[in-house]
């Protein structure tokens, strides 16, 4: 089992369900979903194009897919995600474009968001400590021989390359592109998303994920609100889901009497 720490929006939000449609699953329930109805381009392009975001779900990766280290388990980490979240500050992230993303296509803030980056730093501090080092097939998965000399120095460090310096919030939507692919699927892309994108992200929580088994599909695990939960309104405050089945086969004691499962507004999320 990996886990792994990101961003994605709650369950409710209209990006989430267009995110959904588009990939064919929900990253909450894991379920397929109808993608939408685009003219001019067929169900199986749609598909085709999307296999590799769809494993991983609707995101954007602020601490990469990592195996618990040694001495770590599941009930730890939640307890420390819980008691990170808490301390955090939401905010929002002003608007987000489709563009590009190396050979994919995807979201990415239209200017850079220093408080999302200063986030996900402070995320790979406080959780480096539950990451397992990488073994050398893994290494060699990253392609060190393509990578700058910071992005190596990272790799090795923290255990992905595009960290600290290197980190850029993006949410991808397609898998490697060739030239006339990508030309052909940027309006169908803005026509699905641009509706979406007209106000400012709003960052409130951070969500655990879990690849169960070895090339599974990503999905979360739980949510956790930003900021004091105390101080929240009661709708807003963390619940377990029934539609999400408990992963670690821990009880709810062995997290220190919290449910493993958290979810801001979850009973409308999973």
């Amino acid at each position: 089992m990996r886990y792994a720490i990101c961003f994605t929006p709650p369950m409710g939000d209209p990006l989430s369900a267009a995110a959904a449609s588009w990939l064919g699953r929900s990253v909450y329930s894991g379920e397929p979903v109808e993608p939408p109805s685009i003219a001019g381009l067929r169900v199986s392009e749609i598909a085709f194009h999307t296999a590799v975001p769809r494993r991983f779900g609707f995101h954007a990766m602020i601490m990469a897919p990592f195996r618990l280290a040694e001495g770590a388990d599941e009930a730890q980490l939640l307890r420390s995600l819980m008691h990170f979240t808490s301390a955090e500050t939401p905010f929002a992230i002003e608007r987000l474009e489709v563009a590009r993303l190396g050979q994919c296509l995807g979201l990415t803030p239209t200017v850079p968001s220093r408080a999302m980056h200063m986030l996900a730093a402070r995320v790979l501090q406080a959780f480096d400590r539950f990451r397992a080092p990488l073994g050398e097939d893994e290494i060699e998965r990253s392609d060190p021989d393509r990578l700058t000399a910071p992005q190596f120095s990272n790799l090795h460090r923290w255990g992905d390359p595009f960290v600290m310096e290197e980190y850029r919030f993006h949410m991808k939507l397609t898998g490697p592109l060739g030239a006339e692919a990508g030309r052909g699927l940027e309006a169908p892309l803005r026509e699905v998303f641009e509706p979406h994108l007209t106000k400012p992200l709003a960052v409130e929580s951070l969500a655990l994920f879990v690849e169960a088994e070895k090339g599974a599909p990503m999905r979360v695990h739980s949510q956790h609100p930003l900021g004091k939960i105390s101080v929240r309104p009661r709708s807003e405050r963390t619940v377990r889901s029934s539609a999400q089945p408990q992963l670690s086969g821990k009880s709810t004691g062995d997290a220190g009497g919290a449910s493993p499962l958290l979810a801001n507004s979850v009973s409308a999320i999973r």
